[in-house]
């Protein structure tokens, strides 16, 4: 149940990091503990952050701008780990130094950007993934069996949320509209990536939203529905933490998944004939299986992964452009 390959039974790439924030330092620190991928080098605009950040995570050679990281002979795969703003940029600067590139979620700011890079991926031979971690963990491929299995029935409704608390600061990333800030793009790619890997891509969307002082979302509500009674309720807040839990209801029974349902977690299971089991398969971390799955398929001279392909990337950014536009938050540029 939930069966995914051992991340370390993945062919050894060379992984070059471009950015140094904290989720370029969890990776790092995932692929150097639970893949045998080496992480060679680290780019940053910022040469102390830059040093710093190698020192931290054990990376030999550092980088200061971004294009000196792409062209490094040593770099085979580029994990792109900068604000949403930059992601379109970074990724086409990878792609032409014929580098395999995973774009941390969200993807690009928008569906027209993700294209362009796509298009540029296709032309050039090489790689390209979304970082979307979830779709590669354990319990997600398990959960799959569970409603493929037709345990809980027909499923006819979906909920996730994905809240957490941020002190308010007009220049953090999270804020700032020039870095594509706001709870959807950060936190709510999460229950929107899900409810599309479960259900496939909506019919029809409606959302409302609160926006922050800077004109970005702080908060976002919305439903997502499928042919005539199937519907996906989903949350995102900049606000408050919320439980960051999950389910999905069938006509035979219900899945409940514990919180953080993006990250490595349990689920129950309970049907209607009074069964109940638990999914709990605890692994550390979790964003070693997205960086093996890069390896596995570039190995294999694949350019894309049918777990989070190129088309799946591309209608997720459609159903955040659809909520975007009714919510009412536009970046600079678009």
């Amino acid at each position: 149940m939930g069966h995914v390959e051992d991340p370390r039974t993945a062919p050894p790439i060379r992984w070059g990091i471009l950015g140094a924030g904290g989720i370029a330092g969890a990776f790092a620190d995932a692929v150097t503990a639970h893949t045998r991928s080496p992480v060679v080098a680290v780019g940053s605009r910022d040469r102390d952050r830059c040093e710093h950040f190698a020192t931290a995570h054990g990376i030999p050679t550092t980088h200061v701008g971004y294009r000196d990281l792409v062209e490094d002979p040593q770099v085979e795969a580029v994990y792109v780990a900068t604000p949403h703003s930059h992601h379109r940029d970074h990724a086409l600067l990878a792609i032409a130094a014929g580098k395999h590139v995973l774009v941390e979620k969200a993807f690009t700011r928008n569906a027209g950007e993700a294209e362009e890079v796509f298009a540029a991926a296709r032309e050039a031979g090489v790689f390209v993934m979304e970082a979307m971690w979830t779709r590669f963990l354990p319990h997600v491929a398990a959960l799959h069996q569970v409603i493929d299995a037709g345990e809980i029935g027909e499923v006819v409704s979906l909920a996730a949320d994905h809240g957490q608390a941020f002190r308010y600061d007009p220049r953090s990333r999270l804020f700032d509209p020039a870095l594509a800030g706001g709870a959807l793009l950060d936190l709510g790619v999460y229950p929107v990536s899900f409810a599309h890997d479960l259900l496939g891509v909506p019919d029809a969307v409606t959302a409302v939203g609160a926006l922050t002082d800077t004109g970005v979302d702080g908060q976002v509500t919305a439903v997502l529905s499928y042919g005539a009674r199937v519907q996906a309720t989903l949350t995102t807040t900049l606000w408050a933490r919320t439980p960051t839990t999950a389910w999905v209801a069938g006509t035979e029974g219900h899945v409940e998944l514990a919180g953080s349902f993006y990250a490595p977690t349990s689920f129950t299971v309970t049907r209607h004939d009074g069964t109940r089991w638990t999914f709990d398969r605890p692994v550390p971390r979790g964003l070693q299986f997205e960086a093996a799955e890069v390896a596995r398929r570039v190995a294999a001279g694949e350019t894309e992964s049918p777990r989070m392909s190129w088309q799946g990337t591309l209608d997720v950014m459609g159903t955040l452009d659809t909520v975007r536009a009714q919510v009412g938050v536009r970046y600079p540029g678009e």
